[in-house]
């Protein structure tokens, strides 16, 4: 290949917006992965006939568990509101009991307990759309997942006190434990993502025809996108159209029209260039990824627009654009998908109400609506929602007044959304006190700290390889090919946290 036309590629490639798709073709696997994956499917299990979708919300920061979900009750045999409220109040970090949003959860007793206030209904405002997320878990299409972590093999607080259990390495820091939360291994730093590797198992099996990736980022490059074949897919949000998304650069403007003058002559040239030097895998590859593309924007110049009204914020948006592109599914023959969002600003070690009041209320209105566009879409049942961070916060606060916050820590709780979970409840594997819920006790057997020092920092009980197990295996991933997905999941004996439906 000539440096001439090196050079053309290099510059068009670059120039093309679909910007995942062209500027990531410096992964040769990839370009050879998908190559071959076009040329035999003698032997490939059948393609599923059904639609399925994650999308995970990445809560930036770190967000706190401990006050997004709330003992709401009195019984004395396990933690209470009051235990809550000693421990939080006399700071001003505790939220009032009076404005929890009550939740009966089987797996306690039917004890309840309450969501932060903002995840519920909200005065009339520029970005309430909706009653929030509160609502579903009487509809029984939210759950919570409790005391998540990242986590090398099961660990107790003797074990994590005398180090005879290999610890997540760098615990409590944020780039670390994202890295392990997306990465999900926490035994050593991972180059690719648990998104992406599920990608690489599924793509050729299940999109054998598809004309985008089976992971999209709404969030920019994401080490959960990345997999040692895949090529993810990064765009932005719904303030772009999605007939824009994948347009090229340079050829014509607007979108959609046919290139004339100089614009045409380059249109035409380029796709006579990319005809040349097939017989090398590289090119050949390169070529198919962007014939893709090219078919990908086509499709998209009609893509249907969503009818549900999404919150103008920037989870809103990213929401919004991700029910564009599964609305368009159809048109771009696509069985599975992956996604990825992110909400940040929740590294909140002062301010904390204010900021997280705010940030919940987000959250809460834009996944609120993006279920009802599932419902919408006739396919709540086949699209999951889920939360991630980068750790929960510290149960003792940080300051105290109206600038209390809190610190970093450990075991957190997440939300499940969708038509396919099993119910309204919470999952994970049993703490101390034999409940998914930790005590919420200084320096109790839940807290990874001892006397003095003991701040509240809980140790996980469900690592992040269970719960995000629990998920792939409904979205289609084999047993057989967990361990290929998620390397240390033989370290915990429980791969299937009931959650979601059989798949």
């Amino acid at each position: 290949m000539n440096n001439d036309r090196r050079e053309f590629i290099k510059k068009t490639g670059c120039a093309l917006t679909m910007t995942a798709l062209a500027s990531q073709m410096r992964h040769f696997g990839l370009m050879s992965a998908i190559g071959q994956s076009t040329l035999d499917r003698t032997n490939a299990p059948a393609v599923p006939s059904d639609y399925r979708a994650m999308v995970c919300v990445f809560l930036a920061g770190g967000n706190d568990g401990n006050n997004m979900i709330i003992p709401n009750h009195s019984d004395t045999t396990i933690s209470n509101y009051t235990v809550y409220s000693n421990a939080r109040s006399n700071q001003g970090l505790a939220i009032a009991q009076g404005s929890l949003l009550p939740i009966t959860v089987p797996r306690m007793g039917n004890l309840t307990y309450g969501l932060h206030p903002s995840l519920g209904p909200q005065a009339a405002g520029t970005n309430i759309v909706n009653n929030g997320i509160h609502e579903l878990w009487g509809l029984g299409k939210l759950c919570g997942v409790t005391n998540v972590g990242t986590l090398v093999a099961p660990l107790t607080k003797t074990q994590y006190q005398n180090g005879s259990v290999q610890k997540p390495y760098q615990l409590f820091s944020h780039s670390d434990q994202i890295a392990q939360y997306q990465g999900g291994r926490s035994d050593i730093a991972s180059f690719t993502g648990w998104g992406g590797r599920i990608s690489d198992a599924r793509t050729a099996n299940d999109n054998p025809s598809g004309l985008i990736p089976m992971i999209t980022s709404i969030a920019g490059a994401q080490l959960f996108t990345a997999g040692q074949i895949t090529l993810p897919m990064a765009i932005a949000d719904s303030g772009t159209s999605l007939s824009s998304v994948l347009q090229p650069v340079g050829f014509c403007s607007p979108t959609p029209c046919t290139p004339t003058g100089a614009a045409g002559a380059r249109f035409a040239a380029f796709n006579n260039l990319r005809q040349y030097d097939l017989s090398n895998d590289y090119v050949a590859a390169a070529s198919h990824v962007t014939d893709l593309a090219m078919q990908a924007n086509s499709a998209l110049q009609t893509s249907l627009d969503v009818t549900t009204t999404f919150p103008n914020t920037g989870i809103g948006r990213q929401l919004k654009q991700v029910a564009r592109l599964i609305k368009s599914r159809g048109s771009l023959t696509i069985n599975r998908q992956i996604f990825f969002v992110s909400l940040g600003g929740f590294d909140t070690h002062t301010i904390q109400v204010t900021t997280q009041q705010s940030l919940l209320i987000q959250l809460g209105q834009a996944m609120r609506s993006f279920y009802d566009e599932t419902v919408a879409q006739g396919i709540s049942d086949k699209v999951t929602q889920f939360t991630m961070a980068d750790f929960s916060r510290t149960f003792s606060p940080a300051g105290t007044g109206a600038t209390v916050g809190s610190d970093h820590a450990w075991g957190n709780h997440h939300l499940v959304v969708g038509g396919g979970i099993t119910a309204a409840d919470f999952y994970g594997i049993n703490t101390t006190n034999g409940t998914p819920y930790p005590s919420l006790t200084f320096n109790g057997p839940d807290d990874a700290d001892s006397g003095a020092s003991a701040r509240g920092r809980w140790i996980p009980t469900t690592a992040v390889e269970q719960y995000a197990a629990t998920l792939a295996r409904w979205y289609g991933l084999p047993d057989a090919s967990l361990s290929q997905v998620f390397p240390k999941i033989p370290n915990f004996s429980n791969t299937n946290l009931g959650f979601m439906q059989p798949a």
